[in-house]
């Protein structure tokens, strides 16, 4: 390196020329935006209702009341299952929520 550069030359290869060039003083060119066209969509289509496939249904009958051994009433329950057990035992619990006692009476299927 010569100790001899003056601060001219210095800057001029730390930072290049000082001097600005005749393209840099011009604006640069934008570029042309595309211009934005707004298309009216389609009306969206109804949709076809699809037909309920079968559901296994079974139907719980109860005997129920709240008196022991007192007047009961019958009640139907319909459950949305295949299995017995969970049909009786989802009869029961909707029946217990108005009802002190709850006796099955009959399982059978729709």
């Amino acid at each position: 390196m010569n100790p001899d550069l003056t601060e001219e030359e210095m800057r001029s290869a730390l930072f290049g020329d000082t001097e600005p060039s005749p393209t840099g003083a011009e604006p640069p060119e934008q570029e042309s935006v595309p211009q934005v066209v707004f298309v009216k969509l389609a009306p969206p289509v109804a949709k076809k209702k699809v037909a309920k496939a079968f559901t296994p249904r079974l139907q719980v009958t109860l005997r129920v009341g709240n008196e022991f051994e007192g007047k009961t009433f019958e009640l139907i329950h319909e459950a949305d299952t295949l299995s017995k057990l969970l049909a009786e035992q989802e009869a029961v619990k909707a029946a217990k929520k108005k009802y002190r006692y709850v006796e099955v009476v009959s399982v059978k299927s729709m």
